[in-house]
């Protein structure tokens, strides 16, 4: 089936956001879903030449829910408009893909870690940052990604135990370490999507094997 109707679903989806609607529609919904699933399967199939671990996982385990968490925000909207997909856990530094008729991306990282998380990657940078801004500087990386994204939620002065004229402050003041990639609908129609998808992981690893360290390393 196209993944046209992955599209379609979710713009209906975004105009009719009620669970009467979901009800009336949920095969529709369950169509579109089985679509994303089969796209998992060809990814996590094409990603396990470069990572074996990934040819391990169910691509069911690899999709989010639909469903918003309204706990802290009842206002939400009772379903998400993306259908997404994340082999990582909260720890690992993450490989991610977001479709939305909004917006649809690919990359990884680590988006607004625990403070936890963001100190161990502070303190890598601290003591090796220039490695990490040789990763970012790559040719592959800049032609993929483009750099880092700008980070609207970086420090203004900087962070705590950190000197204002470091020579990383510019890294040290952010609170997102992430490669993102904007697709258009036509590259995740095409039938060079999964090509896309591939390119991506292999960019991303140098990145996040240099993050997942810095998370890993004991004191």
């Amino acid at each position: 089936m196209s993944k046209q109707k992955i599209y379609n679903f979710l713009r209906d989806l975004t105009a009719n956001n009620s669970k009467e609607w979901m009800d009336q529609n949920r095969k529709y919904y369950l169509e579109a879903k089985e679509i994303w699933l089969d796209q998992i399967s060809l990814i996590l199939k094409r990603l396990s030449i470069h990572d074996p671990k990934m040819g391990q996982l169910e691509p069911k385990k690899t999709i989010m829910r639909i469903n918003t968490n309204r706990r802290f925000h009842p206002d939400k909207p009772i379903y998400k408009d993306n259908f997404a997909f994340s082999p990582s856990t909260m720890n690992e530094a993450a490989f991610y893909i977001h479709i939305s008729p909004k917006e649809t991306f690919i990359g990884g990282g680590f988006h607004n870690p625990d403070n936890t998380i963001l100190k161990k990657i502070r303190d890598a940078i601290d003591y090796d940052g220039d490695q990490f801004k040789k990763i970012i500087a790559s040719k592959e990386f800049q032609d993929f990604y483009g750099g880092l994204p700008e980070d609207p939620n970086q420090l203004k002065t900087s962070p705590r135990g950190f000197s204002e004229d470091h020579k990383h402050i510019d890294l040290l003041n952010r609170k997102s370490f992430t490669g993102i990639k904007p697709l258009t609908q036509k590259e995740f129609l095409s039938d060079n999507f999964i090509d896309l998808v591939e390119q991506s992981f292999v960019t991303i690893q140098p990145f996040n094997a240099y993050l997942q360290k810095a998370v890993d390393f004991e004191n």
